[in-house]
Parts: C-alpha cells; structure tokens; sequence
C-alpha cells in the first residue's frame, strides 16, 4: 500500500532580476512576465509504500528540501500530482515550526495541537517528550536561548511521540551530539519495526545505508537513481569523488622508466563486483587474502596477522598511482580503510602495461562476529587531490571467527588492566612534556 505517490511532479520558483521587475509584474496583475522561473523539480515520480524507509540523497541545492516540503504539505507542486495518506510529523530545518519566544512547553503543546492533539492528549505523552529531549530545565525557557542541539532534541522528541505514519527528517541529526544521534537513530530503528513510514534525507553516507530500503537521487531538481540503497550511494559516492577531483591537479613527479614492470606475483581473483567506477586509466586486476605463512583465508581470525594483497594495471599514464582498500560491515557501513599514500609509500609513477601488486600486511583487531567485504581501488594523486581510476563495491567478503570473550559494540580494544596501581612518578604529564 502507497501512503505517498508522486506523479510527474515539478516545482519552479520566479526568479526576479531585481525587486521592480516583481513590483511591475504585481501592477499588471501577472499579464506582464517579469520573471524567469527556477524548476526545483523536474518530473519527479515515485511511490513510497507504508513501513519502508526510504531516504533521498543529493548535492546541495538539488531540490531535496522542495520535495520534503511538498510531503509535509507546506509546498504545492507545480505540476504533476502529491498523494499522502497518512499523519505527517516533519523534522524539517532547525527550529522550524518553533516560536522562539515561547519555551519549550509552549512549542510543545503548539506543535501538537497543530497535528490535531488536543490537550489532554498532549498532557499523556508530555513526561515521554521531556525525558526522551533531556533538556532539564531549559524546557520552561523560551526557545531562542536554545543551543541548536537542544532545539533538535526537542523537535525529535515531539516528532516522534505524535503517533505519526509518516515521519519525515531533514538532515536535522548532523547538528546533535553522537550520544543524542545514536538514540536518535535506535528510535528510527524502532518507528521501522512498528510500520512507520520514514522519509529521511541525510548527507550521512552511513546512516543512510544502515537504514535506508530504497533510496532516491536527486541531481539538479531530477531523478538521477532510485533503487536499492547500497547500488543508488555507491553510485552517488562514485560521482561525487569524480567530481572533486575535477577541480583538483595532479601532483608532478619525475617521469617513469622506459622498460615495462610487471610484479612477480599477481592476484588475478576478483570473486564479486557490486559496482564498479573510475575513469579506466588503471584496474584492479585482483584482490585476494592470505594468512602471514601464505595460505589463502577463508575466514578472518580475531588479533591474527592478515595479507591483503592487491594487484593493478595501468592502460595510460597514472603519475601518482595510489593502493588501497575499503573494510565494510554487514550493514555496508565504511569500517576502516588504508592506502599506499596514508602508510607512507609512494608508488613509481606507470606508463602503460605496468603491472604492481601490493600487500597489506595488517593485525586483525577483535570485532564482533560479522561478515566484512574490501573494497579494492587505485587512484592518482595524493589524499586531497585525486582522480579515481578504479573502484570495485565488497569484491570479496570473509567472516569475522569468533574468538573468547563478548565483543561489546563494533571492536574490542587492545587492554591491559591493573588493579591498585601506581602511576611511574618519573612519567611526566602530558602537559609537562608538551611544555
């Protein structure tokens, strides 16, 4: 069942080269055309069915906000029709919504009235709104004295405690704190598992992928991708490093010699390919794992010694070629990751049917049990300046073994413990030191 069904919908903006030429079209009663018009949406058509999570990603002024202002009810489209069925509570720009002047008991009771809550009700989920906002005091305190953390906090609590069907958040987690996110993204977790709806537009690679059904993207006002989460962002990642490193140059190093290299051994092995970009100048011919005698794992050993090896051709000239690899969980969340330049090493410059292999020679850390995908790519150019030439999506994955002892969030930190100890007075404190 769709509760939300956007056809071909399209939404412009006039756009007035100065206030007179708005003065002169108002006189004429709009018969004279003063203005140009700005399509924030262009022929936009999809259908959000109830209990999916369905996110919307894009650059900056790409029409996001337009569209969620249309679901909320606050935009009409221009053209093309918006269907919603359900209660819409709406987490849109900061504060928005709020009366700066009021406290935030006020804003509270205001917004719920404003959903259809009549006093009473409000009265019954008041003590859940507070305790789930953790603002203490500040509640009886007129919202401009708010920090903006504290304006989310409450926005989230009153959003989520109006029994919605449809909940709709727009980027307002980035400005709180990770202890209020993390609860913040447990809720939507929670919503999910009861059938909420939830419309949720993030810059947050990662939350969107941890929670996201489907995904939308939208480029300049129009649909760009829609479909799976994990393909839609790998893709609009793949585009968005592509174009920053179009305004970037190349570093310039000493020409490559003359005769061809070719590593001696060579991983040839690409078991998966989820997606794959880059502008072709050089490939990853193979990714494979071994363990530190050579043998090929099959399964990653909690605090073992792991050989992530690498291979890569060039089919042009790459002047800074650079090695690496991307870790993801289960969820496709970018765990950890490391490169030829981040550990130091700089690779030969490659002409044309140069062959490298390079090893990663890395220490497992204890994680919790899981499988984990790499993600192998090779670039050219430093960290801040580069163009991708091969990027391959989870080209294998292993499974984290189990090992002794509970694994308590993501990883289990290297620990030495003692009980009644006495720091070395000859230690100097850190501020000494750095004196």
């Amino acid at each position: 069942m769709s509760l939300i069904s956007f056809q071909g919908v399209s939404k412009s903006y006039p756009i007035y080269s100065s206030p007179s030429q708005r003065l002169k079209e108002l006189i004429t009663l709009n018969r004279l055309k003063c203005h140009r018009d700005f399509w924030a949406l262009n022929d936009i058509s999809f259908e959000i069915n109830k209990g999916e999570t369905f996110c919307v990603v894009g650059e900056n002024g790409s029409g996001k906000s337009t569209l969620l202002q249309i679901v909320a009810g606050i935009l009409a489209p221009t053209h093309g029709s918006a269907i919603v069925n359900g209660r819409v509570s709406a987490l849109l720009e900061l504060g928005s919504g709020f009366n700066p002047e009021f406290t935030g008991r006020d804003n509270v009771y205001l917004n719920a009235s404003i959903l259809g809550f009549n006093s009473a009700q409000v009265d019954r989920i008041y003590r859940s709104i507070e305790e789930f906002a953790e603002i203490g005091d500040f509640i009886s305190q007129p919202v401009k004295t708010y920090s903006s953390g504290m304006v989310v906090r409450l926005a989230f609590a009153v959003a989520i405690h109006v029994d919605p069907e449809i909940l709709i958040v727009d980027e307002a987690l980035a400005v709180g704190d990770i202890y209020f996110r993390q609860r913040c993204l447990r809720k939507v977790h929670d919503l999910r598992s009861r059938g909420v709806t939830i419309l949720f537009v993030s810059h947050s690679a990662g939350d969107v992928k941890a929670i996201g059904d489907r995904t939308l993207w939208l480029d300049h006002g129009r649909v760009r991708d829609l479909g799976a989460t994990d393909r839609v962002v790998a893709k609009y990642l793949a585009a968005m490093v592509e174009k920053d490193s179009s305004y970037l140059e190349h570093r310039t190093h000493a020409p490559a010699p003359s005769e061809s290299v070719t590593a001696p051994e060579i991983a040839s092995s690409l078991p998966n390919i989820d997606h794959r970009y880059g502008d072709g100048r050089a490939e990853v011919l193979g990714i494979s794992l071994f363990d530190e005698f050579g043998a090929s794992l099959n399964l990653l050993a909690p605090n073992s010694t792991a050989v992530v090896r690498i291979s890569v051709r060039a089919s042009q000239p790459v002047a800074a070629p650079n090695v690496g690899f991307m870790l993801r969980n289960h969820l496709g969340v970018d765990f950890a990751g490391t490169n030829t330049i981040r550990e130091g090493i700089q690779l030969p410059s490659m002409k044309p049917g140069d062959v490298y292999t390079v090893d990663f020679h890395i220490t497992v850390p204890h994680l919790y049990p899981g499988a984990f995908s790499f993600s192998p790519a090779i670039a050219d150019g430093s960290l801040l300046a580069y163009k991708m030439c091969d990027w391959i999506d989870n080209a294998i994955t292993l499974q984290m073994g189990h090992a002794d002892g509970q694994v308590y969030g993501y990883i289990h930190l290297p620990c030495r413990v003692e009980i009644n100890a006495r720091l070395d007075p000859k230690i100097k404190p850190l501020e000494a030191r750095l004196a």
